[in-house]
């Protein structure tokens, strides 16, 4: 293998798992990142590492939902009406997999991801020293009414019957008395003891201090302008501060990936997902465990060093602002369920854009355009759950390695 330069295009969680496992695999690693390194949407989400939330959003009914948040600006899934072909063409698209079979299909190609990183990052915490309040908990999905809570029934079944995954059912008496937390009101909750939780923010300044102390060079505020080419390969990046040349090049830049398919040499099919959190200090009756409330689409992360409410999905294009009403949601949601829903002060709150595919399934690839230069983006609401995988497949991939899951779901020429 004679490439040994690697620049890393996105300082994000995605971008941070290839640099350590290129970094493993012998390379001389460079990030950059338009802004921060852990600043965009690796920093404020719920920190889940999920294997059971391998369902894409395009569920049969999925359409008739988004059609119906149309008209609902406090609906879980909201999309704002606006002349944007891009979207419409995403949603077309998005429809037109709201099927059984392709849904089991993406499920499969998620499920590869999710399983593989939810071993690697057992791996990556037992031998190196990467604090981040890593907690192996499980998670609960909260029922408030007994319809949903039964319906998911068949869901459970699906996933079990397909990817063996099951949860365990509990009746509303016994996950009060698990959760003292949770109202008694409740219809129930499955439970995935599979599931783990972390604090992203403390995930990603704890592995830079890792990768810094290991060689890998990190420039933040520093944006990607053009590939610069010799034949059918990347020589160079020209950025906002220098010219940086490497033998290879991975670009892992989340939801702003639409931005660069003229260099990359395709048209990447993201959309970006907006989602919403809030962090406090732990309430005093605080639960033990993740929770999500299923019918809200409104999670929980009980973290060592505080409390978040979060998700939600908005699409919004790329805007800035921070919409009280999404905000207001998460706590209303927590006030349904939880006797002590949220505390005070504040600490953050949060929006982040998602990376979002019309499948639910993430690019791994190489660009059309040049044959040393790999995409990693897409993950949807998964990034933190899929990165350890993603990370050690794009390592594997410049080494030469034989992958240690199939990469093909993942290829760009699947649109």
């Amino acid at each position: 293998m004679s490439a040994k330069r690697v620049v890393i295009v996105g300082g994000g969680v995605i971008g941070t798992a290839c640099a350590h496992y290129l970094k493993n695999a012998g390379f001389d690693i460079t990030i950059i990142d338009s802004g921060s390194i852990g600043g965009g949407c690796s920093h404020g989400n719920c920190g889940y590492v999920s294997p059971s939330q391998v369902l894409p959003l395009t569920e049969p009914a999925a359409v008739g939902k988004a059609f119906r948040s149309l008209f609902k600006k406090n609906a879980p899934l909201r999309i704002k009406p606006r002349f944007d072909p891009q979207l419409w063409s995403w949603l077309i698209n998005f429809a037109r997999r709201c099927n059984t079979r392709d849904m089991l299909q993406a499920a499969e190609a998620r499920h590869a991801l999710l399983a593989s990183s939810r071993e690697l990052y057992t791996e990556l915490f037992e031998t190196e020293d990467v604090p981040c309040e890593w907690e192996e908990r499980g998670l609960y999905l909260v029922f408030k009414t007994a319809a949903a809570f039964e319906k998911y029934a068949e869901t459970d079944r699906l996933i079990r019957d397909n990817f063996g995954i099951g949860a365990t059912r509990f009746g509303a008496s016994e996950v009060v008395k698990r959760e003292p937390a949770l109202l008694d009101d409740i219809s129930g909750a499955w439970y995935y003891e599979g599931d783990a939780h972390l604090r992203p923010d403390r995930l990603l300044s704890s592995w830079r201090k890792l990768l810094e102390s290991r060689g890998v060079a990190i420039i933040e505020q520093c944006k990607f302008t053009h590939f610069v080419q010799s034949g059918d390969q990347a020589v160079a990046i020209s950025t906002s501060m220098d010219k940086l040349e490497a033998d290879c090049f991975v670009v892992a830049t989340g939801a702003w990936t639409p931005q660069l398919n003229f260099e990359i040499g395709c048209r990447i099919p993201v959309q970006p997902g907006k989602g919403y959190s809030i962090t406090m200090p732990r309430p005093v009756l605080c639960p033990g465990t993740p929770l999500i409330f299923s019918e809200d689409k409104v999670a929980v992360t009980p973290m060592q060093s505080g409390y978040r409410l979060g998700s939600t999905i908005e699409f919004a294009g790329y805007d800035t602002t921070l919409n009280p009403t999404r905000l207001e949601m998460l706590k209303e949601s927590a006030r349904h369920y939880l006797r002590e829903p949220y505390s005070e002060p504040v600490e953050e709150e949060w929006y982040g854009w998602r990376p979002m595919t019309y499948d639910g399934v993430p690019f791994i690839d190489r660009s059309p355009r040049f044959s040393n230069v790999l995409i990693a983006t897409g993950h949807n609401m998964l990034g933190l759950s899929m990165a350890t995988a993603t990370g050690k497949l794009i390592a594997e991939w410049l080494s030469d390695e034989t992958p240690h899951i199939d990469p093909k779901p993942y290829r760009i020429q699947r649109i």
